[in-house]
């Protein structure tokens, strides 16, 4: 990795395309844009396409790289998911790009037609998750993980930082099948390395242990749980992190293991309304496995949310790294 690449510090960025990185962490300028590059080096049939928004989801350097494999569809997410399925019934590996909201809300007809019920090889990315952007309900993508679990032979994915990013471009790549995954863009943490982990799709992941409280978190709600951790063990708080990057499908039998051992609250945290995520899902894995324990819910609310800078807005709907542990140490 090149110093350019990765830096002590957090660049100012725009409000609409910010990451949301805490003070301290080192940081990768758009690991999804390189990771796609460095792949499609040796993949020729991965192709990219972008509905006008190319420079917000990081595949320009895609586009530079490769121009003649770059597909520039306009402001029409229905268009480039069903040219996307057609594509890859040609034997091409599209990695279609949109911010999240417009992904889920704009064109769930034309990804079940035209992506999922086809079974298609298609890799629909969505960038500004949940609430990482603060231009408020059009563009704040809360509902996106509840919509497209719905979708059969759909797999979904929300990773937490830089470092399982540039692991699961490859990774999807050599699935064959539909996939839909967030990605933060611009200058996004690094927090998973330190904890020698390896995505691996379909799979969860126990970052520490804590006989306590049991955070089971995704996408970038894992960086603060592991954050909330750390402040709540200096209060003699032992609190364990299982990261679950993949939505759909769950693993079961680890969430399963995890909750079922006695004597902890189970929490789950993520980055989306708390109407039909990864919480939900939890719930129906515990409910099937007939694991019974004390549960709580961190996510945003049901509701549209506001606008305004991602510090006051996090804190205000409770994903931040405060807010995570102030919740924790109160339900205790």
């Amino acid at each position: 990795m090149s110093t350019a690449q990765k830096q002590k510090t957090t660049p100012a960025a725009p409000v609409i395309i910010a990451s949301s990185v805490d003070e301290g962490y080192p940081t990768t300028m758009a690991p999804f844009g390189n990771a796609l590059v460095a792949l499609a080096e040796e993949r020729p049939e991965i192709v990219g396409m972008s509905a006008d928004l190319a420079k917000y989801t990081d595949i320009h350097i895609f586009a530079q790289a490769f121009p003649d494999r770059f597909y520039q569809m306009g402001m029409s997410e229905q268009l480039m998911a069903t040219a996307a399925g057609g594509l890859s019934k040609e034997g091409f590996i599209p990695f279609a790009t949109t911010y999240a909201t417009f992904a889920a809300r704009r064109c769930y007809d034309f990804v079940s037609q035209a992506v999922a019920e086809q079974d298609a090889n298609v890799k629909l990315i969505g960038g500004l998750p949940g609430l990482t952007t603060g231009y408020g309900p059009s563009h704040q993508s809360t509902d996106d993980l509840a919509i497209f679990r719905a979708m059969p032979n759909l797999t979904v994915i929300d990773p937490c930082d830089a470092h399982e990013i540039e692991q699961l471009v490859p990774a999807i790549a050599n699935y064959n099948g539909p996939v839909y995954t967030r990605i933060l863009r611009g200058a996004v943490a690094r927090v998973l390395d330190e904890y020698d982990y390896r995505f691996e799709l379909g799979k969860a992941a126990l970052l520490r242990g804590g006989n306590d409280v049991l955070v089971i978190a995704t996408g970038f709600m894992t960086m603060r749980a592991l954050d909330a951790a750390k402040d709540l063990q200096k209060d003699g708080i032992d609190v364990a992190v299982l990261h679950v990057p993949t939505i759909k499908p769950l693993d079961e039998a680890t969430i399963a293991r995890e909750a079922a051992k006695s004597g902890r609250l189970v929490v789950v945290a993520e980055n989306h309304t708390v109407v039909g995520g990864l919480g939900e899902a939890v719930a129906g894995c515990l409910m099937r496995a007939d694991v019974s324990c004390s549960m709580r819910q961190i996510g945003l609310p049901d509701k549209f949310l506001d606008a305004g800078t991602l510090s006051v807005l996090q804190d205000r709907y409770g994903i931040s790294r405060q807010a995570v542990g102030n919740q924790i140490r109160g339900w205790l």
